[in-house]
């Protein structure tokens, strides 16, 4: 029992500040309307969260609706298709 308590007492849940700072920066140069920017454009850490929430939700909207597509084509051809395998493949 007291083996387990050491063990949790020593791995500390938070995040440092320094760790905040370069996840941020990671961020920032992945996000396209924020990484097109100069570097003297100072963005604070919020809007880069709210860049990065908005961005994730546009990525799922354009995964959705290239699922469908391949859908409707998929039904649009042969079962036994090479492309019906593909497409079958994409949607897996």
């Amino acid at each position: 029992m007291s083996n387990r308590r050491s063990r949790q007492s020593s791995i500390d849940p938070r995040i440092s500040d320094d760790q905040i700072i370069d996840l941020v920066t990671k961020l920032r140069q992945i996000l396209p309307e924020i990484g097109q920017r100069r570097r003297s454009d100072k963005v604070s850490a919020s809007k880069v969260l709210q860049e990065t929430c908005n961005y994730i939700r546009n990525l799922n909207r354009e995964v959705d609706n290239l699922s469908e597509r391949l859908s409707q084509l998929l039904e649009s051809i042969d079962e036994d298709s090479p492309e019906a395998a593909v497409i079958r493949s994409l949607l897996m």
